[in-house]
């Protein structure tokens, strides 16, 4: 069992930039792959990033390559999204995940462990 916790989301005028923390306790971190993914209100939830269980290897969303840099701590158990040049369109609940493949994949349905979320919020 893998317990997910995010933190660092809020409200932020468009342009810019926020970084989302993802403290994970429980089995240990650096066997999982990691993501992020976000769900605004009456839309799917949306694949943002991933990472391998090293770090070694991620993967973005179309939406959001080139502004969103997802990485990780495993000595200290957490995995960060940093997000720049944020738009209103980012507006969602942002949730990260773990699965147990330790790889940076964007299907939703190989996570096995969602956090709670944490609502992040854009403004124009």
């Amino acid at each position: 069992q893998v317990q997910l916790v995010e933190s660092g989301g809020g409200l932020v005028q468009a342009g810019g930039s926020l970084r989302l923390s993802c403290a994970a306790s429980g089995r240990t971190f650096s066997n999982y792959g990691m993501g992020w993914f976000r769900q605004a209100p009456g839309k799917e939830r949306e694949f943002v990033a991933a990472s391998s269980r090293s770090g070694g290897n991620t993967y973005y969303g179309d939406s959001v390559k080139g502004r969103f840099t997802i990485s990780r701590d495993n000595a200290k158990n957490t995995v960060f999204l940093q997000m720049n040049i944020l738009k209103p369109e980012d507006t969602a609940v942002y949730y990260c995940a773990a699965n147990e493949y330790g790889l940076a994949v964007p299907a939703h349905i190989h996570y096995k462990y969602w956090g709670q979320g944490t609502q992040v919020t854009v403004s124009s």
